[in-house]
């Protein structure tokens, strides 16, 4: 299954503030909703303080759903299990700049393996580090929150971060996707589609609020109104890739 281009936005709710009692149940009802991606936080206790899902949580959960798997690897040398993670059934792989010392050498492998690449920044860490890998990732994720546990408050600077990286990315003439995720909620979509990002995770400001076709609906309300959306033909179909 394919991700998406610069053409549409698309709404990635993550399962970390979901029901860990009913992931199966979950991931059905998000599709059946019309959600066409999932994001699955994966934390190891290092890297960030929480310990969530591992490789064969994700395999379990694979063979009941055809949503895109959005797999942020919030670990330590992420570059050691990236083949468990891709054969558990992730669509795309994320890694943090942070965590990594040969970056350009995991996103690599992450494209041999025949997975969408992506590198995550930490809130402090700054877009030089990731500007020369540009023409070989999928997607960058702009952390607007410090990762590791849900619920936090958006970090305002990310606003400008994101405006920047899309200039970065349209100066370079790449369509590299912009994801967004810490604190967002239908309040500030709008805005961060008009920053730039086009892939929003939404943790328990999603999860919170069933049922989900509804919830989505009123992200979907709330970034129609974004300025030039309709000039751009965003909306929340799967574009093709």
């Amino acid at each position: 299954m394919d991700g998406a281009d610069v053409g549409g936005v698309i709404l990635s709710p993550s399962l970390l503030s979901s029901d860990f009692s009913r992931l199966k149940d979950e991931l059905i009802d998000l599709e059946e909703a019309g959600l066409k991606w999932v994001h699955w936080d994966v934390m190891d206790g290092m890297f960030v303080p929480n310990i969530t899902f591992g490789p064969g949580v994700i395999k379990a959960c694979r063979r009941h759903t055809k949503l895109f798997f959005d797999v942020h690897l919030m670990i330590e040398t992420p570059s050691r299990y990236l083949g468990l993670f891709k054969n558990a059934g992730a669509d795309l792989i994320c890694i943090h700049a942070e965590a990594e010392t040969h970056l350009e050498r995991a996103v690599s492998e992450i494209e041999r393996l025949g997975a969408k690449s992506a590198v995550a920044l930490n809130p402090h860490t700054p877009l030089n580090v990731i500007e020369y890998l540009l023409p070989q990732l999928h997607m960058v994720l702009i952390m607007s929150v410090n990762p590791g546990f849900g619920g936090q408050k958006f970090i305002s600077f990310s606003i400008e971060k994101i405006r920047r990286l899309r200039e970065m990315i349209e100066k370079q003439g790449l369509n590299t996707l912009i994801e967004v995720d810490g604190g967002v909620t239908p309040d500030n979509a709008a805005e961060l589609v008009e920053a730039g990002a086009n892939v929003l995770v939404s943790g328990s400001a999603f999860f919170n609020y069933p049922p989900y076709g509804e919830r989505l609906r009123v992200f979907m309300d709330k970034i129609s109104k974004a300025k030039g959306f309709k000039d751009k033909g965003l909306d929340f179909r799967e574009p093709s890739s």
